[in-house]
């Protein structure tokens, strides 16, 4: 029977595909007495046979898809499988207590990774718990006979259904294969939404209840342009979204005709459209998009994807690779924005109630120097090989920036003095993503040399909403009158002391906001590569005057609902 589900477009397209299901199985099981510990011990040793020929497997594929330092991961848990104090310990329970494989498997596994996770001062151990972890978790499918699924190795076109997917399911995504998915919860700021439209892939996320209304193999529309899902559509619903594909596709076509052309409005103001990417390898896809400019470097993907702290030296060429591959265009890093939902294994962060409102981003980086000192070092060493622009999160107080520019100006001092070549007009400015700092925009502008202002928190901050809950998702308002006038008073702020002010949240690409932020005299919009050449189409048609008006009449309405209504007048 056919099902249309309702959820949140998180990137633009539409595909149609079976159904693959990423939801973890229940691996539950009942201890038992056994009568012959001998078919026991095998059945475990067939288990373990299965789960290492499945790993070789996986990092084959992740090596091809990742290269070899992603799959080191699944060395460590190939290691771990074939251990044999650990694989000894089971075997000798089931010998000794006379219980099933499962019940041996769990008590012993339980027993290594509490030991490992008590180790709080050896991060590389604590590590080691999560890989017990999830070895466990494989070897228990094989007992009990259920599928886990793996993203890495589909090989045919699916359609993706999970509850929600990590940064690391969907760095596994092969966009050869994967053609769309849909989630049960998240946002258009989530992380798994921000992947999709890096990937191009077709997404709706927050659909609610996609996993309990989708069966493997299903057929499956994602229509991620309107936010729908049709579950086993008919044959004339196939035909109308092919068209519809058909007319995506031709509209991309005359979109890339604008390329290399200049972001200007109808009146002849000019902006920069620039791109927020995630590793020096996605400048390809800045520069085939049009992008004049890299608007947000999240440097802490090299953080997440190193078994340790990345060295002065990787850091330094991984800055060194994204600013050479813009070609003498300007490239803003963001410094290590860490904590939140951003963890990393080898850096334990205090448990905390709120960990978006506590120990994260420049927090940690003006704590712990150490880290800091390193990535400016990096930074400073790649700003000879084009244009650099530096930019410090999570900024509330002045103080605050005063300091984290300070250590800067001391490390570049450091660097000349030791005759490295450091390039002379470096930017340093700061995100614009808290209330405080909003308010006090005036006082920081005299201090940075630009704003960039990050949406997806600022609204998070303002509207006292956590953007990663469907139950409060309503209040994720971009165009609500209060988070404009916000946006107002920090590009006032910067004009006033002759500085920029860009916006590299997601609503500098939301094609509602776009008139709103050209109105309101935002000088720099940076987003996802491929909503570029859609902005750039758009810029075309606006006149900014018109869009001051429309702005000013914006920020004295009552509601988003409001403002929405003015826009789609204004631009008719």
């Amino acid at each position: 029977m056919t099902k249309v589900l309702k959820g949140i477009a998180a990137s633009d397209g539409i595909a149609a595909a079976k159904a693959y299901m990423l939801v973890q199985p229940d691996l539950s099981f009942t201890e038992t007495s056994i009568d012959d510990p001998e078919a026991e011990v095998k059945r475990l040793d067939d288990a373990l046979a299965a789960s290492k020929k499945e790993l070789e497997l996986i990092k084959a594929k992740a090596t091809e898809n990742l290269g070899p330092e992603e799959a080191e991961v699944f060395e460590a848990h190939l290691t771990i499988l074939a251990d044999p104090e650990l694989i000894g310990q089971i075997k000798d329970k089931i010998n000794s207590d006379k219980v099933n494989a499962e019940a041996a498997l769990k008590s012993v596994t339980d027993m290594f990774i509490s030991m490992f996770e008590s180790m709080t001062d050896n991060a590389y151990m604590q590590e080691r718990a999560g890989d017990i972890r999830d070895v466990t978790k494989r070897v228990m499918s094989h007992l009990l006979g259920v599928t886990l699924p793996n993203p890495a190795l589909i090989n045919e076109e699916v359609v993706i259904v999970a509850h929600d997917l990590t940064p690391s399911d969907t760095a596994q995504l092969d966009r050869n294969f994967v053609k769309g998915f849909i989630t049960d919860i998240g946002g258009r700021t989530s992380h798994s939404a921000i992947m999709s439209r890096t990937l191009e892939i077709a997404a709706v996320v927050g659909s609610g209840n996609a996993t309990s209304e989708v069966k493997d193999g299903d057929m499956v529309i994602i229509d991620g342009i309107e936010g729908d899902a049709i579950i086993n559509p008919s044959e004339d619903q196939l035909a109308e979204y092919k068209q519809k594909a058909a007319d995506f596709a031709a509209q991309k076509s005359e979109w890339k005709l604008l390329k290399d052309a200049k972001s200007v409005t109808a009146d002849g103001k000019e902006v920069t459209l620039a791109a927020n990417i995630g590793t020096p390898d996605d400048v390809v896809g800045a520069n085939d998009n049009g992008a004049e400019a890299v608007g947000l470097f999240r440097s802490e993907f090299l953080y997440m994807n190193s078994a340790e702290l990345p060295t002065e030296d990787e850091q330094f060429e991984a800055y060194k690779k994204a600013i050479e591959g813009m070609n003498g265009k300007q490239v803003v890093v963001r410094t290590m924005d860490i904590g939140g939902d951003k963890e990393l294994p080898y850096l334990p962060l205090p448990k905390e109630e709120n960990p978006f409102l506590g120990y994260r981003a420049i927090r940690i980086s003006l704590d712990r120097q150490d880290i800091f000192r390193t990535q400016l070092r990096a930074l400073l060493r790649a700003s000879a090989f084009g244009r650099l622009a530096i930019m410090f999160p999570m900024i509330a107080t002045v103080n605050e920036f005063k300091q984290a520019k300070a250590i800067f100006e001391e490390e570049k001092a450091n660097l000349v003095a030791a005759g490295v070549k450091v390039s002379d007009d470096i930017e340093v400015g700061m995100m614009m993503e808290i209330p405080a700092a909003a308010m006090i925009a005036d006082k920081l502008a005299k201090y940075a040399d630009f704003f960039s202002i990050g949406t997806n928190d600022l609204i998070g901050y303002t509207m006292a909403a956590d953007r990663g809950n469907e139950r409060v998702s309503y209040l994720y308002q971009p165009y609500n009158p209060s988070i404009l006038r916000l946006v107002k008073r920090i590009i006032d702020a910067s004009h006033a002391e002759g500085k920029w002010t860009g916006m590299c949240g997601e609503m500098a690409g939301d094609q509602v906001a776009v008139p709103l932020l050209a109105g309101l005299g935002l000088d720099e919009f940076s987003m996802s590569a491929t909503s570029i050449l859609k902005t750039r189409s758009l810029m075309k048609t606006l006149d900014t005057t018109k869009m001051q008006e429309l702005a000013d009449k914006a920020l004295d309405c009552e509601t988003a609902e409001e403002v929405t209504a003015l826009v789609e007048e204004y631009t008719k």
